[in-house]
């Protein structure tokens, strides 16, 4: 009986510690950078001057928030020549990113979101976001 218990305990200590979910809280302050790729029917989407491509970012959630910027915990605009928006300084979780920008062989605003979730600590992850009219 002594050693049931001693072994139930020891279990349940381990799924205790081994629980990386819990210990993944999305956000900032942390040291992995999303390089997020806006792509309409599987075509980048460049940033111009006067239509920089937008990522807004929801944290702790894999559900489609809506179009209101209010809505999101982060908001990072691209840079002009540049077919992605780096999303920099997250910790591990669950997160919901959603974006805009111009297609110009259509001349006109694509949105699109996808929920993305991972673990790692640090460095950076390359994520093609679907976008469309």
């Amino acid at each position: 009986m002594k050693n049931s218990l001693l072994l139930l305990s020891a279990l349940f200590l381990v799924s205790m510690s081994c629980n990386k979910k819990e210990d993944c809280v999305a956000g900032t302050g942390g040291e992995v950078t999303i390089a997020a790729f806006p792509q309409h029917h599987g075509k980048a989407i460049y940033n111009q001057a006067n239509y920089l491509d937008s990522a807004f970012i929801k944290f702790n959630t894999q559900d489609f928030p809506g179009t209101d910027p209010s809505k999101y915990d982060l908001i990072v605009a691209g840079e002009e020549g540049e077919d992605h928006v780096h999303i920099e300084g997250l910790k591990c979780g669950d997160y919901y990113i959603y974006m805009s920008g111009w297609d110009t062989s259509i001349n006109q605003r694509v949105t699109g979101g996808i929920p993305y979730s991972f673990s790692q600590t640090s460095g950076e992850i390359d994520l093609n976001v679907p976008v469309t009219e």
